[in-house]
């Protein structure tokens, strides 16, 4: 990006914050960026992935698939998605000091922190360290407060009223 890269945070308990890093990476593949996309918490298929496939200038990495929540899984469960989740962000960070990513998102890494998932150390550090240039989107509910002192965007999306209330549930095209 020409005038360096910032760090936004989409945050909140309303839907939306991955709808808007996606609407981001797309505004960011349009002008000719490369946008890498990693998802922390997520393996279930979703429509924006068949939108971004089509996009070359936009590349998707996601963790393993995991059929539970983290509220559902055993301490050993949770050490495990840990350090798959602590391996893949060493292949993005390894791919952000090796190549030009004019910006990251990394979906869902803010829940991922917060349920002991993902190292927030480790973030902390690569976005204290990161290229000058690079873009970075964080999304997730309940962000800390070190990562809002670093980022220069803080958005946050708030829920005045939700299908699921009602018990509707996730609908194919619009949430999935």
């Amino acid at each position: 990006m020409k005038d360096g890269g910032l760090i936004h945070i989409y945050c909140g308990d309303g839907k939306g914050k991955t709808t808007a890093a996606v609407g981001l990476a797309v505004r960011c593949c349009g002008r000719g960026n490369k946008v890498l996309l990693v998802q922390f918490l997520k393996s279930r298929p979703t429509g924006e992935l068949n939108s971004l496939a089509l996009l070359p200038g936009i590349e998707v990495w996601r963790g393993k698939e995991n059929n539970k929540f983290t509220f559902q899984m055993s301490a050993e469960e949770k050490k495990a998605v840990l350090q798959s989740h602590m391996e893949l962000f060493a292949k993005v960070r390894t791919r952000c000091q090796q190549d030009k990513i004019d910006l990251l998102i990394l979906d869902e890494v803010i829940g991922a922190c917060n349920t002991g998932v993902f190292e927030l150390q480790q973030l902390l550090e690569f976005l204290k360290n990161k290229p000058q240039e690079l873009e970075v989107v964080l999304t997730g509910r309940n962000p800390a407060a070190e990562l809002i002192e670093l980022a220069d965007y803080v958005s946050e999306i708030c829920k005045r009223k939700h299908p699921f209330d009602k018990g509707i549930p996730a609908r194919t095209g619009v949430e999935r």
